[in-house]
């Protein structure tokens, strides 16, 4: 009885000592209001595989998707800085109030295309950066949406067709400039979307094929005019305190994984837009993938004096931004 006991702890020690061996050395719970479907999340569980193969197992980062935590986006910068979360996932509207330089991937009609945004990103990047750090934290990566369009039951192809409309936007500058379209718009969270739709709160939204579609919009409305209205960006930030306390080799690999989510993501994004089209249709949805250049032109004109006031208040960044951006 004794050596059978002995022989199993024997084999039991190795298969102990080689679990210990592999267990993570650091673990990361991080928080997103997007569901397991979406872009976004998808994105961060590429960036949470590559960084796992990449720091060989010692970083294992668990996403918590659909705001299953407890947190919102707009608790997310000052929760990661107090510690309470080590890493979030925040789209760049929810973090206007906190400095005005986060609406500018959000700027109506600015970025015409996926090169124009990747372009801007580069651009402000350094100043991103900046006001993470100012907020304990370290900037990963980011990425973009397809552009916004509006999901609605009838199509949007004039300014008389916003008119009261109680539209869901993503931040200030699209309520701006939603309400001087005359249209009702709503800044609403993410997760408060579906329920807003559901019991008629809302009757529009304001967000990209690839969020809508991940959430069933088609369960709330019937048509989807592309408006080609922004592609704001989302960012994953780390807590600053967690990233200088990793050894170096660790640092470069959560910057090399994040560099990597961006390349993927835009590739998805790039991908992806048409397919979103064909999956809304066979949902039996109509969809607009444009519309026509005279509304298109009084949008952007309606969108000039919150463009114009956004620079005012972003100072001297905004001009070296948009100069540099206009230079490319």
């Amino acid at each position: 009885m004794i050596r059978s006991l002995l022989v199993t702890a024997a084999t039991l020690v190795p298969l102990c000592l080689g679990q210990v061996a592999n267990a993570a050395d650091f673990k990361w719970d991080q928080s997103t209001e997007y569901g397991p479907n979406s872009i976004n999340t998808k994105t961060d569980e590429f960036y949470a595989q590559r960084l796992s193969e990449l720091s060989d197992g010692r970083i294992e980062i668990t996403i918590h998707s659909g705001a299953s935590l407890g947190f919102r986006e707009k608790d997310h910068l000052f929760a990661v800085a107090d510690g309470a979360l080590p890493i979030a996932t925040t789209v760049s509207g929810t973090l206007a109030g906190v400095d005005p330089i986060f609406l500018l991937s959000s700027l109506p009609f600015t970025a015409k295309d996926f090169d124009d945004v990747r372009k801007l990103w580069e651009i402000a990047r350094p100043h991103y950066e900046a006001v993470f750090e100012k907020y304990g934290q370290k900037l990963i990566h980011a990425g973009w949406i397809d552009p916004s369009g509006i999901w609605a039951n009838k199509e949007i192809a004039a300014v008389e067709d916003l008119e009261n409309l109680r539209i869901r936007t993503y931040d200030a500058t699209g309520t701006r400039v939603l309400n001087a379209l005359n249209a009702s718009p709503l800044q609403i969270s993410w997760s408060d979307v579906v329920p807003q739709l559901a019991t008629g709160s809302i009757s529009a939204v304001l967000t990209g094929v690839d969020g809508g579609a991940a959430s069933n919009f088609w369960d709330y409305t019937n048509t989807f005019t592309q408006i080609n209205y922004a592609m704001p960006l989302t960012f994953v930030h780390l807590n600053l305190e967690t990233y200088n306390a990793l050894p170096e080799d660790l640092k470069d690999a959560v910057m090399q994984a994040g560099k990597e989510a961006t390349e993927w993501r835009a590739e998805q994004v790039r991908k992806n837009q048409a397919a979103k089209y064909e999956e809304l249709r066979a949902h039996d949805m109509t969809v607009f993938e444009s519309v026509d250049p005279a509304f298109a032109a009084k949008l952007s004109k309606a969108a000039q004096p919150i463009i114009d006031d956004w620079k005012e208040k972003t100072g001297d960044r905004a001009n070296q931004i948009l100069d540099a951006f206009d230079a490319q």
